[in-house]
């Protein structure tokens, strides 16, 4: 197995700069150094995104930035050893040991728990301090490499408490003969209110966004604590590498549950019922003590919040404790969730419609049910359109187009019933499909999916949270919730809501089929502005949803939804391909070594429509790359908009070729607006340079 930390990733007793980032680009720096990631800068952001997320400092002066990262070409770890120490966001001060672990995307399970036993050794006292004697490079890398062999060295000349294997039960009994006294002289905070039967049984749950570090230093911490205590306490930790459930007849037997989590907890319905103390995973590393007397408390506490028996109570739970989450961004998680499910459908579908329209020409919809339902491959048809590949043809295209449109049938369902499970977990699907169905009946499109969803997701939402009978809570999700909300909600569409959004619907499609010159061009430079504006992020879904979600209402006659599609698609093209032409063939000199890599890269990504391709290099040069991108992508929108280029496929870039009206001028608004962008970034980089100024830090920092 490959080294995970050699001397080269080691830094002992340097100036690395005051703040988190300048170390972790320092410790970027040095990984890419050794061949081990393809670029600095993804990786530092990459690494920088997640410190942001969730500081990594822990107690005892220690920090473990950490992340995985397409730029990781084999997983590692760098240690520096700072002086002056750096604030990481640790309660007790800043860091002076800091281990920056680098994963690849699709690491093997046998690094990650390499990895994770790293971390969990940092939390170990002995450990760290040998760490803070060693006088050399060489030095950390044995330590560091004893401990992940578990092999008898300095820092683990005796077993400490935190040694225990996660899942391991820690009651009373073996809290008492760790320290040489009988199982009776276990602290009294377990077998408070035990009511006889022996200490208190908890069980828990750590994970955290990355699963490599938090997640295990925090069961490691909660199960010494819980030690101490005389606690009887068995952790599952939700990791990278790998997770073993809590066996049920544990889980049933426990007084409270501990989530330390930063994600969603996998599988929570399996704690329904039980008192809950939730937390971020840092503070099971940061306040294990206090989480275990607090779970002890809840045990006790018939009023203490307990974790939801059906999904929409626990959705609503969720979103009480994002902190900061307002509506609007509640409301945008919720579309994004619908549009994300939706997208298969309209993407099968639509490619199967344009294989049908290839093979069986555009007429092929005037003749598609008869000939599903009248012929065969042993009876091919005699009656087809005239473009068509003959009766063979005719019959496939029928075939496929038929697939196809039943697929698209499924859009607004889909859409609408997904934005209600982000809302209300798995009981707000039924009704938010059935509200679909009602609102693709009465002709009022995805709008109506929109409204019916959010519809559906917030009545099943409020019905979830009602106080029932226990007898009756088994009832709720699979049957009271569905029945409650598909009638309130389809009601509401069919007697109040349908026909507004019918009428509205209508106008919207009138007004894009009748949008000619400079109003479908300027809508052109809208969508494409917004497709370059955050590659990716928000804004550029917001304008690929609107796309997608407009396709169900094509037709050979109304092909402006198709023309919308074509000039997302090509805008969205434009950047990665802009930054590919720029790095690798106009002025290499321009770009990092990293940079040009990634520009050879950024040609396929950007032929296959994945906008991300250009993300490399707006994180380097943002101020540079975004607006030359949004110039670019607004000429190709503008373009394509205006030759009347249309795409039945929501996705594929130039390989669905078949699948594109007009597919000349769909490549030249790409080269155009391709051409734009590499000449604009080129020029800013060479022009619109900033001034330098005089720093005594010893280490620049950029972001």
């Amino acid at each position: 197995m490959t080294q995970l930390i050699t001397t080269e990733l080691v830094e002992l007793d340097q100036n690395l700069g005051n703040a988190p980032e300048a170390v972790i680009r320092h410790l970027a720096s040095k990984v890419a150094a050794t061949g081990r990631a393809s670029e600095v800068e993804g990786l530092f952001a990459d690494a920088f995104a997640r410190e942001q997320k969730t500081a990594t400092g822990i107690p005892g002066g220690i920090a473990i930035p950490h992340c995985r990262s397409a730029a990781v070409t084999v997983p590692t770890l760098a240690m520096a050893r700072l002086n002056p120490k750096v604030d990481f966001g640790a309660k007790d001060g800043p860091a002076d040991l800091v281990f920056f672990i680098a994963a690849p995307d699709g690491a093997d399970q046998e690094h990650l728990k390499l990895l994770s036993k790293l971390a969990r050794s940092l939390i170990k006292k002995d450990f760290t301090a040998a760490l803070r004697n060693a006088s050399s490079e060489a030095e950390i890398v044995e330590l560091v490499e004893g401990a992940l062999a578990d092999k008898p060295a300095a820092h683990a000349a005796t077993a400490p408490a935190d040694a225990v294997p996660v899942g391991a039960s820690v009651g009373a009994g073996a809290a008492g003969s760790a320290a040489g006294a009988p199982a009776a002289g276990a602290p009294a905070a377990g077998a408070a209110g035990s009511g006889g039967r022996g200490p208190k049984r908890l069980v828990a749950v750590t994970a955290c966004p990355t699963g490599i570090a938090h997640t295990y230093m925090a069961a490691d911490s909660l199960v010494a604590a819980a030690r101490e205590m005389g606690v009887d306490l068995q952790v599952e930790t939700q990791g990278s590498s790998g997770a073993k459930a809590l066996d049920p007849a544990v889980i049933a037997a426990a007084d409270a549950v501990i989530f330390a989590v930063d994600v969603d907890v996998r599988g929570k319905e399996r704690f329904a019922g039980k008192p809950v103390i939730n937390a971020p995973v840092k503070r099971g590393i940061d306040e294990p003590d206090k989480m275990v007397q607090e779970a002890l408390a809840a045990a006790d506490n018939p009023h203490a919040r307990r974790v939801p028996h059906f999904g929409a109570e626990e959705q609503a739970e969720h979103e009480a404790e994002e902190k900061g989450e307002h509506i609007g961004q509640k409301l945008k998680k919720a579309l994004l969730t619908g549009v994300s499910y939706m997208i298969p459908f309209v993407a099968g579908g639509g490619l199967l419609i344009a294989l049908g329209f290839l093979m069986g020409g555009y007429l092929i919809t005037k003749y598609a049910d008869n000939i599903v339902v009248q012929n065969s491959l042993f009876n091919l048809p005699t009656e087809f359109p005239d473009n068509a590949w003959g009766p063979l043809g005719a019959y496939l295209g029928a075939v496929l187009f038929k697939i196809g449109a039943l697929s698209l049938g499924f859009l607004v369902p889909a859409l609408a019933g997904y934005i209600a499970y982000a809302i209300a977990d798995r009981p707000g699907i039924a009704p938010g499909f059935v509200a679909g169905a009602v609102a693709g009946f009465m002709g009022a499109g995805f709008l109506g999916g929109i409204v019916g969803g959010l519809l559906a997701g917030y009545i099943a939402h409020v019905v979830g949270r009602l106080q029932v009978a226990r007898w009756l809570r088994g009832l709720m999700p699979v049957v009271i919730i569905p029945l409650l909300a598909s009638l309130v909600a389809s009601g509401l569409m069919f007697l109040i809501l349908g026909g507004p959004i019918v009428a509205i619907t209508k106008g919207l499609n009138a007004w894009l089929s009748g949008l000619t010159g400079a109003g479908a061009i300027a809508l052109g430079v809208i969508l494409g502005l917004m497709m370059c504006f955050d590659l990716g992020g928000p804004v550029n879904k917001v304008a690929y949803s609107f796309a997608v979600a407009g396709l169900g209402a094509a037709t050979i006659d109304n092909q402006a939804p198709w023309q919308i599609m074509a000039a997302v698609m090509a805008s969205g093209m434009v950047p990665p391909l802009a930054m590919a032409l720029a790095s690798t063939v106009l002025n290499k000199k321009l770009f990092s070594l990293a940079e040009q890599e990634n520009g050879k890269a950024a040609w396929l990504l950007g032929a296959s429509f994945i906008s991300e391709g250009a993300i490399p290099f707006a994180a380097a040069d943002p101020l540079r790359v975004i607006p030359a991108s949004m110039l670019g992508g607004a000429v190709t929108g503008a373009i394509s908009m205006a030759a009347g280029v249309g795409s039945k496929a929501p996705h594929g870039g130039i390989f669905v070729f078949f699948a594109i009206d007009n597919f000349l001028m769909f490549v030249v608004s790409i080269v155009v607006g391709t051409v734009v962008t590499a000449l604009s970034v080129i020029a800013l980089k060479r022009w619109a340079v900033k001034k330098t100024v005089d720093t005594v830090e010893p280490v620049p920092v950029t972001v």
